[in-house]
C-alpha cells in the first residue's frame, strides 16, 4: 500500500524499499492481524504499521493512530488520504498515551522523529532536543471508553512504556489485546512483571510465531499474548 517516508523520521526509511524498512514489524502484522481486527499504533511515527495493519485488517476493521508530533501528523494524513477503499479505515489521534489525563512536555529528537519521547523519556539516540512542546496525554483505560476495542496494540513510546501499562485493569485484564511493545532494557523487568501478572505470555517479536516457544523476560521487541488467545496465535503457520 501507499505511504509517504521521510529520512528524518528514521534513516531506516532511506534507498530501501518499504517491505526492508522493518521486515520483524511486518512480519508480526502479517501474523497477528486478521480481517476485521481493530488495530490501535500507539507511538504511530510515519505510520509504518498503521497502513500494513489497515491493509490487513480490511474495510471490515479500524486502525487507530496516536502521534503526537505535528509534523508527523501530517504525513500520516497524506498517507491516508493514499489509501485505497479496501483498507481499513484510519483516525489519527494527535496525542500522546501516558499514566494520566492531562498536559505533558514533549520531546523532539534532534536526530530523527522516530527518537521523539516525553521530556522525562528518551534514549541516547535523540542527539539532543530539537524543540519541546506541550502535548496532551490520555490512558489506555480512558481511551478505552472513547474508541473501538482493539484486537491488538503496537507501542514504541522511547522508554514510557511501563508508564503506559502500568495500572490500565481494563484493558489488560478485561479488553486482553495481544501486544506489540519496544522494551528498553531499563523497563524490561517491570514490563515483564506487569504482563504476566495480567495473564500475558511473553515472546520474542523479531522471531516467526510458527517457530516461538516463548521467553521469561520482555525483549526489545516483545509480543505479549493474553494466555487464552496463545492456542489460536502461536502456531506452525501454513506454507503458501
Amino acid at each position: 500500500m501507499p505511504i509517504y517516508v521521510t529520512p528524518a523520521a528514521g534513516l531506516k526509511f532511506l534507498f530501501k524499499s518499504m517491505d526492508k524498512a522493518d521486515p520483524p514489524l511486518l512480519r508480526n502484522v502479517r501474523e497477528l492481524v486478521q480481517p476485521g481486527n481493530v488495530v490501535w499504533d500507539i507511538g504511530a511515527n510515519v505510520g509504518l504499521l498503521t497502513f500494513a495493519a489497515a491493509a490487513k485488517s480490511g474495510v471490515g476493521g479500524a486502525v487507530v493512530a496516536f502521534e503526537p508530533d505535528s509534523w508527523l501528523l501530517q504525513i500520516l494524513r497524506r498517507s491516508r488520504s493514499a489509501q485505497p477503499a479496501a483498507s481499513a479505515p484510519v483516525t489519527i489521534v494527535p496525542v500522546a498515551v501516558a499514566s494520566g489525563v492531562g498536559l505533558r512536555q514533549f520531546n523532539l529528537a534532534a536526530r530523527s522523529r522516530a527518537s521523539n519521547s516525553l521530556a522525562e523519556y528518551g534514549h541516547s539516540q535523540t542527539g539532543g532536543v530539537m524543540e519541546e512542546y506541550t502535548v496532551p496525554t490520555f490512558t489506555l483505560d480512558w481511551l478505552l471508553e472513547n474508541q473501538p476495542k482493539p484486537d491488538l496494540i503496537k507501542c514504541d513510546v522511547e522508554g514510557a512504556e511501563v508508564e503506559v501499562f502500568r495500572g490500565q485493569i481494563k484493558m489488560l485484564n478485561e479488553a486482553r489485546p495481544v501486544i506489540m511493545c519496544e522494551v528498553g532494557d531499563e523497563q524490561s523487568d517491570e514490563i515483564t512483571a506487569i504482563f504476566m501478572e495480567s495473564g500475558y505470555k511473553l515472546f520474542d517479536g523479531e522471531k516467526p510465531l510458527s517457530t516461538a516457544s516463548g521467553v521469561s523476560r520482555a525483549s526489545w521487541n516483545t509480543i505479549a499474548i493474553p494466555q487464552e488467545k496463545c492456542e489460536t496465535l502461536v502456531r506452525p503457520q501454513p506454507y503458501i
